[in-house]
């Protein structure tokens, strides 16, 4: 589905070819179908579809890229305390996320691996993975770890309460860091 907007506002609808007012924005939506081998589905946001193991193109050859190209994508971790998340709004929560991944790639903006992230051609197919640990000591001990293996992050520290709430790392290579996270959550 995909959707006409004329003040900026994104919604999707439905339905194809209904228009919609919402605070005082006009949207008409259209369905887009994707064909591949008789196969049909809507597709959202520009995204690509993912492949099936029946799909006739095998993962190691999508767009000309090797299976170890595809493992080996660049990627940025987030942790969030579960403490938090169960006691705080969501929202609050979730900005002391957005605050640390901003921080870790804004400070990181001329890192090669920063640059290849944030490239215009891949700004719409960022990966992030947002974890959870229990709490403070945990969050602690976690940001301990990546520091004493030389990985570059954010200990997002609210003020002015001093509580640390969450960490991001810059963007990597997702061989490069994952050994530090198998242990975790995901965040749900």
């Amino acid at each position: 589905m995909a959707c006409a907007i004329s003040s900026g506002r994104f919604f999707l609808s439905p339905s194809a070819g209904h228009n919609f007012i919402f605070s005082s924005t006009r949207v008409k939506t259209q369905t887009f179908l994707w064909n591949r081998e008789s196969r049909l589905s809507s597709r959202l946001m520009s995204q690509p579809a993912p492949l099936s193991t029946a799909d006739p193109v095998s993962a190691s050859s999508q767009d000309g890229k090797s299976q170890a190209e595809i493992a080996d994508v660049i990627v940025q971790y987030v942790v969030l305390r579960r403490d938090l998340i169960d006691t705080w709004p969501l929202g609050s929560v979730v900005t002391q996320g957005c605050h640390a991944s901003v921080y870790a790639i804004w400070s990181s903006k001329d890192d090669p691996h920063t640059v290849d992230y944030c490239r215009p051609e891949k700004i719409d197919s960022m990966h992030k993975v947002t974890l959870e640990v229990k709490g403070e000591p945990q969050i602690l001990n976690l940001s301990e770890k990546l520091t004493s293996g030389g990985i570059v992050h954010k200990l997002w520290i609210e003020q002015p309460e001093n509580i640390p709430t969450c960490l991001a790392t810059k963007p990597y290579p997702k061989s490069m860091v994952s050994s530090y996270f198998k242990k975790l959550k995901l965040c749900k």
